[in-house]
């Protein structure tokens, strides 16, 4: 019995650190992922220019429940998967755009500018189904001071190499004073997670991140541009959590062999 407990304690314990979010722990070594920053807030003139050439602070015009996602125009990977998911929940929500929340898209890459910007609205918006919401989902083009500082304050990290980026599929939801409320992290989003998110911004509440342990399970291919099964570490866990509970159970073996004899 007390070896069945221990089985049960490291079985547990396994479980613990399978849902730990293991991006953040090599993204603090390559400084790249997401360090989240619940229950912080946005810093003042974040200026960028929106769509129309507009010249906009962020925080300003956070004046409902906002979800930003960081992307680049460009991007060969990651990005359009996360814009085609983030247009579908958009799409199918309850919630109206522009009026219970608003969606800012912002490139991280410095060189894009409002044109590309402009043309990523047309498509996504009649992508979600809302062309004539014009003001309801903006894209934003910015300089490299304010890309650094933005993602500086929402903890995000991205990796350049050569005229592309490694970065993570994330979406930040904030609040109306620019308070980060959650983090939805992946390509696919239900309507539930986007009006929980939403609805606790609204009220000022923060939320625990979605499918952290998920993330455990999926890592980024550089090479590929996408996010790939992590064969090597499901594997290894598996292979500890076996090699573990044949030790355990050899110690067991052995203990009823030594109970047999005595009685014998």
């Amino acid at each position: 019995m007390k070896y069945l407990q221990e089985l049960k304690r490291v079985f547990f314990v396994l479980i613990l650190i399978c849902t730990i979010p293991v991006h953040n722990i090599f993204a603090q070594a390559e400084q790249l992922g997401v360090y989240e920053k619940l229950d912080t807030y946005l810093p003042d003139s974040l200026i960028f220019t929106d769509d129309n050439f507009n010249k906009i602070d962020l925080k300003t015009a956070m004046d409902k429940p906002t979800v930003l996602a960081m992307v680049y125009y460009e991007c060969p990977g990651i990005c359009t998967p996360l814009l085609n998911g983030l247009a579908e929940v958009v799409g199918r929500s309850e919630l109206e755009l522009g009026k219970d929340y608003q969606v800012f898209t912002v490139s991280f890459n410095h060189l894009e500018n409002s044109v590309l910007a402009a043309k990523k609205k047309k498509t996504y918006l009649k992508l979600a189904g809302k062309e004539n919401n014009v003001n309801g989902w903006q894209f934003f083009t910015g300089d490299s001071i304010m890309i650094q500082k933005l993602l500086q304050s929402i903890g995000y990290y991205v990796k350049q190499e050569g005229k592309e980026f490694v970065h993570p599929a994330t979406l930040v939801v904030l609040g109306k004073d620019g308070k980060i409320n959650r983090y939805l992290h992946g390509t696919d989003f239900l309507p539930f997670d986007l009006k929980m998110a939403v609805v606790e911004s609204a009220e000022g509440r923060s939320g625990p991140t979605i499918n952290k342990v998920l993330q455990f399970c999926f890592s980024y291919d550089a090479d590929g541009k996408k996010y790939v099964f992590n064969t090597t570490k499901i594997s290894g866990s598996i292979i500890i959590l076996a090699a573990i509970s044949f030790f355990i159970s050899l110690l067991i073996s052995g203990n009823r062999k030594k109970k047999i004899n005595n009685i014998d």
